[in-house]
């Protein structure tokens, strides 16, 4: 059984690139966006058929999928085609949102993922989470900066900290240490350091190279 569990993440995984290619051109956007509902339906349900929730928790991923559902079907309907790059940017940022709220769900209610007991989780886990947790926030930030952007709403003018690559440098290099302190202790403290120091990263990363297009430094 875990074997086939395995294979249909997998399947969901590939459908799931190969989503991301199709909606890459304006001809393959509906295979993608075909591609991407079979992938997403392919890992709901094996995840309900992996945990079988109970009635209650049932209900509530339900009504999770209605109200999401519902309101990305109002957004696509309502929206114009010329303020696509701005949804797709803050549709985006619920992503690396869901990936900081469900690395945080494991690691306050680790015995509902198999996962180990709260202050004794399975350390490939503790891996995965912190890496997770990095990864969501920094989609999170980047994606709210993107549609920040595109929508007109945050202006282009660099920040030009004094010695600003230094710190980006010293910033991913505390990311590094409090991951690999974070799974030797299981601390939640380091947790939400992470998260945050990830955030922190994005913002600056970012202006960074905004000021790096500004002085023709990058082509």
């Amino acid at each position: 059984m875990q074997n086939v569990t395995a294979l249909l993440y997998l399947a969901s995984g590939v459908l799931f690139i190969l989503a991301l290619r199709g909606l890459s051109h304006p001809e393959t956007s509906r295979q993608g966006n075909m591609f991407g509902m079979v992938g997403m339906a392919i890992a709901i349900l094996t995840t309900l058929f992996r945990t079988s929730p109970s009635f209650g928790g049932l209900g509530l991923i339900i009504a999770g999928l209605a109200i999401g559902g519902g309101g990305g079907a109002f957004v696509a309907r309502s929206i114009a085609m010329t303020a696509m790059p701005q949804l797709v940017a803050a549709f985006h940022s619920l992503v690396g949102l869901a990936a900081v709220l469900v690395a945080a769900a494991a690691l306050y209610a680790p015995q509902s993922l198999g996962i180990g007991e709260p202050g004794a989780i399975h350390m490939e886990s503790l891996v995965e989470m912190s890496i997770g947790v990095a990864i969501g926030a920094i989609t999170f930030t980047g994606s709210v900066i993107a549609f920040l952007k595109l929508d007109g709403r945050m202006s282009g003018k660099p920040i030009m900290l004094p010695g600003r690559h230094a710190i980006n440098i010293a910033l991913a290099a505390a990311i590094v240490l409090l991951v690999v302190l974070f799974v030797a202790t299981g601390n939640p403290v380091l947790f939400w350091l992470i998260t945050v120091l990830s955030l922190v990263f994005v913002v600056l990363c970012v202006r960074s190279f905004i000021a790096a297009r500004r002085s023709g430094k990058l082509a």
